[in-house]
């Protein structure tokens, strides 16, 4: 008989266990971090491996409200391991804005007049400001990296050979020309893409890759000029994808130069890095894409 009652209790627990373990929900994750092969690692991982080499790219999605907040981490991390050797570049401002940009860095002109000379990205204020803030309170020098958009705009309209027709002043603006173009396979099959879907229809897609290569030299050619040590820079993640873009560029300017590239990806299953992926960058930062954006 207590055979019997030990017997029943132990199916009960039994039987409750196994409801707990039917109704258990998996703890949600904002992000995982992987390396090229697909292996997650650490944060102390990552930077460990990215302290190593002389530029960091951090190819993000724009409005991946994640993958800024580790941009911020990353920075802080790295300017405690290198202090003064360490510089930050960034596509979202262009070079003729960066003496404005070095004026406020300095504190010589106020934050309100800054953001009203300077032109800024639509999400500056809640996606690349804290970034800026950190640099102004460290005192790390912050470049300016990307071309002027109207010379962009104009190399989309008319062709990389419309430069040769600007001024000296305009050029200093711009990687030394004429720069050796390079086609970007990333870049092409998403503009392929954006005319499918009616975005730049009507362009010639010739040009608009000669638009993207002109600010892939200058992002290298300006980096290239301010590397003295430690270097990282925050780019739209096609500006890096499997290590071209801007990368061949500033191999060309500064040969020998060491670097890494951190990749933001979003997927609807983070518990494993998908195999499209792999080979394009050697870190990543893999985000759940329910995740909320900025824009």
């Amino acid at each position: 008989m207590k055979m019997i009652k030990k017997l029943r209790v132990l199916f009960c627990f039994v039987s409750i266990f196994t409801a707990m373990q039917g109704t258990a929900q998996t703890q949600p994750e904002a992000y995982r971090l992987y390396d090229s092969k697909g292996k997650v690692i650490t944060y102390d991982q990552l930077v460990k491996e990215i302290t190593k080499v002389d530029v960091v790219f951090v190819g993000e999605i724009h409005n991946c409200v994640i993958t800024h907040w580790l941009e911020q981490k990353l920075l802080n991390s790295l300017y405690k391991i290198h202090r003064k050797e360490l510089k930050m570049g960034m596509e979202m401002f262009e070079s003729d804005n960066q003496l404005i940009l070095d004026e406020y860095l300095q504190g010589q002109i106020t934050g309100d007049r800054f953001e009203e000379e300077v032109r800024l990205w639509p999400n500056y204020s809640t996606d690349y400001a804290a970034l800026i803030s950190y640099a102004r309170e460290h005192h790390i020098p912050v470049v300016a990296t990307n071309i002027p958009r109207r010379y962009a705009t104009a190399v989309k309209e008319h062709g990389l050979s419309y430069l040769d027709s600007l001024s000296t002043e305009a050029k200093a603006y711009m990687a030394p020309l004429p720069i050796c173009f390079q086609t970007n396979e990333s870049v092409e099959q998403g503009f392929a893409l954006m005319g499918l879907m009616g975005k730049n229809k009507n362009a010639n897609p010739r040009q608009i890759a000669e638009a993207q290569a002109i600010k892939d030299a200058t992002m290298a050619w300006r980096i290239a000029q301010n590397l003295q040590g430690k270097f990282i820079h925050f780019n739209g993640n096609f500006h890096t994808d499997n290590h071209d873009g801007i990368i061949p560029y500033l191999l060309q300017y500064k040969p020998g130069t060491t670097y890494t590239v951190v990749r933001a990806v979003r997927q609807e299953d983070i518990s494993h890095l998908e195999d499209d992926y792999k080979g394009i960058a050697d870190f990543y930062i893999c985000v759940p894409e329910d995740m909320t954006t900025s824009y």
